[in-house]
C-alpha cells in the first residue's frame, strides 16, 4: 500500500506510543518531535495554498481572469470541497492511523499544486485547486488530534498555537518564493516564456509542489500515540473497519448520493422530507445569487458545499446521537466556531488580497512584495499566532472564557492597522502596518483549535475539528476572498481606478470584525458551564464510555 499504510489503527511495526504521563509532566521528547515534523506540514499546506497571492496579478495577464474568479480559485474552489472531503476525512481520523492519513493526503495535494504548473486556464486551474483542497482537508482534524493526545490540556492551546503558526509560515515562504521565482524568471527569459513554454507562475507551481512528496514519507514514520491517554480517556479498543466508517461518511457528503447514505443509516421519510426541502432551499438561494451577481461557479460550488454539511449533520444525528448533540446542541461551540469563522472572513480575504494591492497600487515588483509580506507573515505570523497560544493558556489560568477573550483581542486590535495599511501612499509604512497587523490577526488561531477540542470527548475530537474547520472555510476562506474580488470588479465596472476599488473592498471587509465580537460574547455565556459538565452532557446525550 501507499507509503506502508496499515488498515489498522496503529501499525504493527510502530505500536501506539503513550504520551507524557502526569497532568503536570514536561511533553516527551517525542511530543515535540510530532509537533516539529506536523508544523511543517502546515507549512507545506500553506505554501501551496498562498503561492496564488503573489503570482494572481500574472496569472490574470496570461489568462483575463478577473477579480471576482481569482478569489473563487483561491476560496470557493478550494474550500467546498476542502470543507465537505474534511468531514469524512476527519472520521476517518478519528478510527484509523492519522499519521498514514496525514502522509497521503500531504503526497496527494503536493502532487496536485505541480500539476497546476500545467494549466491554461481558468478551468484547468480550478480543477487542481479543487484537488488541493481535497488534499489538503485530512491534515488539519488528524493533526488536531495527534496533538491533542501529546500534549496535556495545561499546553494544548500552545501546542496547536505553534501548528497552526504553521499557516503564516507557510504564507509567507509561499509569497516569498513566489515572488522571487517571478522575478528571477522574468530576468532569465525576459519574453516570459521558459522551457517547454512555460510561464514564470507555471514554474512557480512546480517549484513549490514537488518537496511535500518527500515529506510525506517523513510524516509516515512518525509514532501514533494512544487517544485519550493525556487526559486519562484512553480509547478502549480501535475501530476494527475504519474504511468502512469512512464510506459511510464519504457516502453522507458527496450528492446525491446523500439520500442513499441516509436511507443506510435509517432515516425516515421527515429525515428525507427534510433533506430534500434543504436542498430545494439552497437551490433557490445560489439562483438568487447567481442572478444577483452572475457567478454560476461560486453560488453552484457553494450550494453544493452547504448541502453536503446539512447532508452530514443529519446522519450524524443518526449514527452517532451524543456527537452530534456534543456540536449542535452547544451553544458554545456553535457561537465560537462562527465568531472564528467571521475572523478568518477578514483574515482570508485582506491576506490573500494584499500582493495583489500592493503591486497594483504601489507598483511594487513581485519579488519586492514577496520578501516584505513574506517576511510579515512568517515572522509576524508565528510570532503572533504563538503568543496567541501562550497567552489563551496563562488567562486560562483564571478566566474559563479566556480562549475566546484571545479571540475578541484579537479581532478589534489590527483594525487601526489594516486601515493605516490600506491608506497610506507611503509604501515602507505600509509595509510596516502589514507586519503589526500579521502580528495581532492570528492570535485567535489556537484558542479557537483549543475551544473545540475541550468541548466534545476525546473520540469526537476530529469529527468535532472537520466541523470547525467546515465554518471556517465556508464563511472565511470561500466568501472572503470571493466577496472582495467581486465588489472589488464592482467598483472598477462603477469607474473606480482598480487599484481603488481593490482598496475599498479591502476596507469594506472590517464590518465583520462585528458579528465576529457578537458571537464571541454569546458564546462566553455558555462555554464555562459546557466545558465543566462536559461528561455529564455527553452521559445525557447517550455515550456509554462516559
Amino acid at each position: 500500500m501507499l507509503l506502508g499504510m496499515s488498515s489498522s489503527p496503529t501499525s504493527p511495526t510502530s505500536p501506539a506510543e503513550t504520551p507524557t504521563s502526569g497532568p503536570d509532566a514536561p511533553p516527551s521528547p517525542v511530543a515535540r518531535r510530532v509537533l516539529i515534523v506536523l508544523t511543517i506540514v502546515y507549512v507545506f499546506n500553506f505554501i501551496d495554498r498562498q503561492i496564488l497571492s503573489i503570482l494572481a496579478e500574472d496569472i490574470k495577464a496570461d489568462t483575463g481572469i478577473t477579480d471576482g474568479e481569482m478569489g473563487f480559485l483561491y476560496g470557493t474552489a478550494f474550500a467546498v470541497f476542502y470543507a465537505v472531503f474534511g468531514i469524512p476525512l476527519g472520521r476517518l481520523a478519528d478510527v484509523w492511523v492519522r499519521r498514514s492519513l496525514i502522509a497521503i493526503g500531504l503526497a496527494f495535494w503536493s502532487l496536485m499544486t505541480a500539476l497546476s504548473g500545467t494549466a491554461r486556464g481558468f478551468a484547468t486551474l480550478a480543477t487542481f485547486r479543487i484537488g488541493v483542497g481535497v488534499g489538503e482537508a485530512s491534515a488539519s482534524p488528524a493533526a488536531y488530534s495527534l496533538l491533542s493526545d501529546w500534549f496535556p490540556p495545561r499546553l494544548r492551546a500552545t501546542a496547536l498555537g505553534i501548528y497552526s503558526s504553521g499557516v503564516y509560515i507557510g504564507a509567507g515562504v509561499g509569497l516569498f518564493l513566489g515572488g522571487f521565482i517571478l522575478d528571477s524568471w522574468a530576468a532569465a527569459y525576459p519574453d516570459g516564456t521558459g522551457p517547454f513554454g512555460l510561464r514564470g507562475w507555471q514554474a512557480a507551481f512546480f517549484i513549490v509542489g514537488t518537496p511535500g512528496i518527500l515529506l510525506a514519507v517523513v510524516v509516515r514514520m512518525l509514532p501514533e500515540p494512544v487517544r485519550g491517554q493525556s487526559e486519562g480517556l484512553p480509547e478502549p479498543e480501535p475501530n476494527p473497519h475504519p474504511f468502512r466508517e469512512f464510506g459511510r461518511e464519504l457516502l453522507n457528503v458527496v450528492p446525491p448520493f446523500t439520500v442513499f447514505g441516509l436511507l443506510n443509516e435509517g432515516a425516515g421519510r421527515g429525515v428525507l422530507l427534510a433533506n430534500l426541502g434543504g436542498a430545494l432551499a439552497i437551490a433557490l438561494g445560489a439562483y438568487g445569487l447567481i442572478e444577483l451577481t452572475g457567478s454560476i461557479p461560486q453560488w453552484v460550488a457553494l450550494g453544493i458545499g452547504l448541502y453536503a454539511a446539512v447532508s452530514w449533520a443529519q446522519a450524524l444525528a443518526l449514527r452517532d446521537p451524543p456527537t452530534f448533540a456534543m456540536i449542535f446542541r452547544s451553544k458554545a461551540l456553535l457561537f465560537s466556531c462562527t465568531g472564528f469563522a467571521c475572523i478568518a472572513f477578514v483574515s482570508y480575504g485582506i491576506g490573500f488580497w494584499s500582493a495583489p494591492f500592493f503591486i497594483r497600487v504601489h507598483e511594487a515588483s513581485p519579488g519586492q512584495v514577496g520578501m516584505a509580506l513574506g517576511l510579515a507573515s512568517a515572522l509576524g505570523g508565528w510570532a503572533g499566532v504563538t503568543l496567541g497560544g501562550v497567552l489563551s493558556d496563562r488567562w486560562r489560568r483564571s478566566s474559563h472564557n479566556a480562549r475566546l477573550w484571545t479571540g475578541v483581542l484579537s479581532a478589534l486590535a489590527p483594525i487601526p492597522l489594516v486601515i493605516l495599511q490600506l491608506t497610506t501612499p507611503n509604501l515602507m509604512l505600509a509595509y510596516a502596518m502589514a507586519f503589526g497587523a500579521n502580528l495581532l490577526t492570528p492570535m485567535w488561531l489556537g484558542p479557537a483549535s483549543a475551544t473545540v477540542n475541550e468541548l466534545v470527548l476525546p473520540r469526537m475530537r476530529a469529527v468535532a475539528s472537520a466541523f470547525y474547520l467546515l465554518l471556517v472555510t465556508f464563511i472565511g476562506l470561500a466568501l472572503g476572498p470571493y466577496t472582495i474580488g467581486q465588489v472589488s470588479d464592482a467598483l472598477v465596472q462603477a469607474g473606480r481606478e482598480p487599484g481603488d476599488g481593490l482598496r475599498l473592498a479591502m476596507l469594506g471587509s472590517l464590518v465583520m470584525v462585528a458579528l465576529a465580537v457578537a458571537c464571541l460574547l454569546v458564546a462566553s455565556r455558555s462555554l464555562p458551564d459546557e466545558e465543566t459538565r462536559r461528561l455529564e452532557r455527553a452521559r445525557a446525550a447517550g455515550e456509554p464510555a462516559a
